[in-house]
């Protein structure tokens, strides 16, 4: 009796070597298999949106089209104004509510700026 186990046990080491590739191919069959439910959970999510950001873009477009319109000459004023934004600070917004755009110093102007360094 003490023979039958350890002939289960010797046939299933012998058999091992034979199931690894079966195990790999699976493995790779896994793999395609979600990364083809997540390209129809993707494609069905987009396919859901795809009305919703239609309409939102018929709702938006005279919106978008008035704003342009109205900034367009006050953004071609500011840019004659403003040369070049590497000449400035970045904007500041002061507690009563107005924005500061401080001009560079000179010197500030010279100096590198700490990620501008370039490797030699």
């Amino acid at each position: 009796m003490t023979r039958l186990p350890a002939l289960a046990l010797a046939a299933a080491l012998a058999a091992a070597p034979l199931c690894a590739p079966a195990q790999e191919a699976d493995v790779e069959d896994g793999f395609n298999l979600i990364e083809e439910g997540a390209k129809l959970l993707l494609k069905g999510l987009a396919d859901e949106v795809k009305p919703m950001m239609e309409d939102l873009a018929i709702e938006m477009e005279p919106k978008l089209r008035k704003f342009a319109e109205e900034m367009a000459p006050m953004l071609e004023k500011f840019s004659e104004l403003v040369d070049s934004f590497d000449k400035y600070h970045p904007p500041e917004r002061l507690p009563n509510g107005d924005i500061l755009l401080r001009r560079k110093t000179p010197a500030e102007l010279a100096a590198p700026e700490e990620g501008d360094e370039t490797e030699l």
